[in-house]
């Protein structure tokens, strides 16, 4: 399992990954999840993905190819205007992965299944996040909608829900990613440190701040271990409930 995060902020935008793979209990690794591509000054590019690693690799490797080779670079991501136009082509490659599975006799819609997410900035255009599903199409992130999840979303969403600023600084959403993580960490074994991340500066145009997060890392731990705290305090400051003032006797409306 997976589990990326796709801010977008006002000041920029904030991609997390988890590098945890496995098939079963006894078979876990480590691999990254986050690859980049840059021409400096003039395009950043961030993907994220998640899924079956054959599927992810394939397209990755597929990207990179035809941004190195010459007979090769029609389409490419280094070279197409647009963001909306490099989520269109991620989308088809993802989908041709997949197919050639399909054509192959497998279940490509479940086994070898991926999605991605896409952030970055192209010179004349602004900074944006699209999520990429396995069929192709995808949805970009907006004022409703200013963040992205992949993989397993469900244990770490609300507190993006809740505490999410467009206005917030690096610091404060770093923080508040690594609390979502946390919880998704606690509550799934697949998903584990290390955790990779990349906060890009917009209008910037090349790679900001990334590194990894390791296992024994100090400010994690303190992440970790203070949201617990605060939560057990949290729970104890609420009011008390009362069953005498919250919950209406037992009447009996039965007939005779």
């Amino acid at each position: 399992m997976t589990y990326c995060v796709a801010l977008q902020l006002d000041r920029g935008l904030l991609f997390m990954s988890d590098t945890r793979t496995n098939s079963g209990v006894d078979n876990i690794s480590t691999f990254r999840k986050m690859v980049h591509f840059e021409v400096p000054g003039e395009r950043c590019i961030t993907l994220m993905t998640a899924g079956n690693l054959a599927t992810t690799q394939a397209v990755v490797s597929l990207l990179q190819e035809r941004s190195k080779s010459p007979d090769e670079r029609s389409p490419d991501i280094l070279q197409l205007p647009t963001m909306f136009q490099v989520a269109g082509l991620i989308g088809q490659t993802l989908r041709e992965v997949i197919s050639r599975h399909d054509d192959n006799g497998q279940k490509a819609s479940s086994t070898f299944s991926a999605t991605i997410l896409l952030g970055g900035q192209i010179a004349g255009g602004e900074p944006r996040i699209y999520l990429i599903y396995p069929e192709g199409n995808f949805i970009e992130a907006s004022a409703d909608t200013p963040f992205f999840q992949i993989g397993e979303t469900k244990y770490g969403r609300p507190i993006l829900v809740r505490a999410y600023e467009a206005d917030m600084s690096f610091e404060d959403a770093m923080k508040l990613v690594l609390v979502s993580f946390d919880s998704t960490i606690k509550a799934n074994l697949s998903v584990a440190l290390p955790l990779d991340y990349h906060v890009y500066e917009a209008d910037s145009l090349h790679l900001g701040r990334t590194g990894r997060i390791e296992a024994d890392d100090p400010y994690f731990q303190d992440i970790s271990s203070g949201w617990g705290v605060a939560l057990r305090d949290a729970f104890a400051a609420l009011p008390e409930f009362s069953f005498e003032d919250s919950a209406a006797p037992h009447e009996d409306t039965g007939g005779a």
